[in-house]
């Protein structure tokens, strides 16, 4: 988002400049923008983008000489000067600093340098001479220190960005001058800026504001209502501000907004019915915070919705049945509450575009019969735990892109059918089946089938007969509080991935097979009551090297009775 905005302010300022004949670039502009090219290595681990490529590797005047035709440079058509450097992720690596030839591009309106590494450099209070300057971006870019003051005096900014570089710090009135002398700011990112201050309400004054994002800046105090009603405003982001409180408005059928993301504040209060006016919301994220209440019915006003969590709050009362009008939803968070009632899985059935589902934590009881017609979305993370499941849901059967299961802390009896070893056989990355009353599987295989699968947990259960074995690809296996029984087989010996093995308190026996000392990286815990006869119920605590550290718990011995 913040790239795809800087673009578009790149091309907005080529484009506001006359066209006809262009004349050549300034011989002195041409020189600094080498000397600057020069200052710099190139190194492609500086740039974080996929597609990043240095740019000025194509600035050689002996094959072009007219600059103004090098990569991400642009110049104004009637005079020739450098309005707009654009070296985002340009594979940049080196010190910035006040003496740079940079600020010798007194014409500049837009800077990029976003996705750079700049070696922790302090931003230079030179940048008071690029006092044309429009767009600045420097996100993502490894500097360091105090905001200057002469940055925030560029007084026809629309767009700032230092987002992305957790070592900046602003004063903390620096909002406040920002307000104050910015007035034409459209776009604000500082996020994972070092704010540590209160936001001000003289923010809510810039009224051209359109993108307002403040997230992990270390915010406090009450959030101004105000802000909500900036009238252009479409994205406001104040994620991950611990200590920051509010509350939300009464919100107006004019109100723009397309994003809305207030994740792990101390938001509180009810979520107002008036959020049904929000018809151009797309994404809304209230997660972590203290908010109670309802949902409300509202929010299945919401039809360009692509994105709704709501989880960990303290919401209760049912899950309205409007959400089935969301028909652009793709991602639903509504665990972790105090949800309650009956809920037909076909409410969300209805929903297309559905990729994750997540309801566990709460006290809700789903039904999983579906009518025949249905049609099923496919789904790439369902967690439907503690939703007082009595069997598994039949429409698993159809679902061949799942990366995450979670049944967990349900009431599923029985045996695991067989045509769970056909369900994404390819995809599933993570089964949880924890905290059921499962006692075994239907015709077992001798190795699960899931070929990418990294973590299966079975704990709880009361799984009988041999210890079922996963895929190569495993890395967690916890299959402890069971009733299994008889040895660890040698297939265990193909797990050389495994970080993590739980097999205890189960009733195996036999002598642990010996390629597990060669399997370095794990924790192993094993229960064994026959390989040594003379302690009755002896447990083993292995505890060999894991990752990154050896540790041992308190309490644990290697042998304890």
């Amino acid at each position: 988002m913040h790239f795809l905005v800087s673009l578009m302010m790149f091309y907005l300022i080529l484009a506001t400049s006359s066209s006809g004949v262009q004349p050549l670039c300034h011989d002195d502009e041409r020189f600094a923008l080498l000397q600057f090219k020069e200052s710099f290595m190139i190194n492609k681990s500086a740039s974080d983008d996929p597609s990043a490529y240095p740019k000025v590797l194509s600035w050689k005047p002996d094959q072009i000489n007219d600059c103004c035709k090098w990569d991400g440079v642009g110049c104004n058509k009637d005079t020739g000067h450098v309005i707009a450097l654009d070296l985002s992720s340009s594979c940049l690596k080196g010190f910035l600093n006040s003496s740079s030839s940079l600020f010798h591009l007194a014409h500049l309106q837009s800077l990029n340098l976003a996705d750079n590494h700049f070696k922790r450099s302090t931003l230079p209070t030179s940048f008071r001479q690029l006092s044309r300057l429009i767009e600045l971006n420097l996100s993502y870019s490894v500097f360091s220190g105090q905001i200057p003051s002469e940055i925030l005096e560029l007084s026809k900014l629309v767009l700032l960005d230092f987002s992305y570089n957790p070592l900046l710090k602003l004063q903390k009135s620096g909002l406040t001058v920002i307000a104050q002398n910015l007035t034409n700011l459209e776009v604000l990112y500082l996020d994972q800026v070092v704010i540590s201050s209160n936001v001000p309400n003289i923010l809510a004054n810039l009224s051209s504001l359109t993108n307002l994002s403040l997230s992990n800046c270390d915010l406090h105090g009450e959030f101004p209502v105000g802000i909500f009603h900036l009238p252009n405003l479409q994205l406001l982001h104040m994620r991950n501000n611990e200590n920051l409180m509010g509350c939300l408005p009464e919100f107006n059928r004019t109100s723009p907004l397309v994003s809305l993301k207030l994740g792990n504040t101390r938001f509180y209060g009810e979520l107002p019915d008036s959020i049904g006016n929000l018809k151009s919301l797309v994404i809304f994220n209230v997660s972590h915070c203290n908010f109670s209440g309802e949902i409300p019915s509202s929010l299945g006003n919401l039809t360009n919705l692509e994105a709704l969590r709501l989880q960990s709050n303290r919401l209760h009362g049912s899950i309205p049945q409007s959400i089935s009008r969301l028909v652009n939803l793709e991602i639903l968070h509504l665990y972790d509450n105090d949800l309650s009632g009956t809920v037909e899985l076909e409410l969300f059935l209805r929903l297309n575009n559905l990729f994750d589902l997540e309801l566990f934590g709460n006290n809700i009881s789903l039904l999983t019969k579906p009518s025949t017609n249905s049609t099923f979305p496919k789904l790439g993370i369902l967690s439907i735990g503690d939703c007082d499941l009595g069997e598994f849901p039949e429409f698993l059967r159809n679902q061949d892109r799942l990366q995450i299961l979670d049944l967990s802390g349900n009431k599923i009896h029985g045996q695991v059918p067989k045509w769970m070893w056909n369900v994404s056989i390819e995809t599933l990355w993570a089964l949880n089946l924890e905290h059921n009353f499962l006692t075994g599987f239907d015709q077992l295989p001798v190795v699960l089938p899931y070929v990418n699968l990294n973590d299966l947990a079975l704990d709880s259960n009361m799984l009988e007969e041999s210890l079922p074995i996963p895929p190569p690809s495993i890395v967690l296996y916890s299959v402890s509080n069971n009733r299994l029984t008889g040895e660890i087989p040698d297939l265990i010996c193909n797990l050389s991935l495994i970080n993590i093995l739980d097999l205890s308190s189960n009733n195996l026996s036999g002598p642990l097979p010996q390629c597990l000392g060669n399997l370095t990286k794990i924790i192993y815990r094993g229960v064994y009551r026959d390989h040594w006869p003379n302690v009755p119920s002896l447990k083993l605590l292995i505890l060999v090297t894991i990752r990154y550290m050896i540790f041992f718990l308190p309490g644990w011995a290697f042998f304890q009775s």
